[in-house]
């Protein structure tokens, strides 16, 4: 179940990318981080506890909202602009 829900913006263009293998969209103008947990319960889950994260300060300072993109870049979601054919994949496996 999505945590998020869309409540305008509904008439703008939608942008299709791809997340952790299967095809999603947004909206343009959207964050990764809207599009994402707009489809999703969760961003990605913490490396130290395995625990859902969904981003926190929402504003590029911290460091909770790392994605990583098809060529093993990070981006913050939270400051990315959705752009069309993305392929990203969450951070889904505490690291050991």
């Amino acid at each position: 179940m999505a945590l998020l829900k869309r409540l305008a913006r509904h008439e703008l263009p939608l942008v299709s990318f791809t997340l952790n293998g299967e095809t999603c969209s947004g909206r343009a103008g959207d964050t990764v981080l809207t599009a994402i947990l707009t489809q999703s319960d969760r961003l990605r889950l913490s490396d130290f506890s395995g625990n859902p994260r969904a981003g926190f300060c929402q504003m590029g300072a911290c460091q909770d909202c790392w994605v990583l993109t098809s060529d093993g870049g990070r981006i913050r979601a939270c400051s990315t602009v959705l752009e069309p054919g993305m392929n990203l994949r969450t951070i889904t496996e505490p690291r050991s």
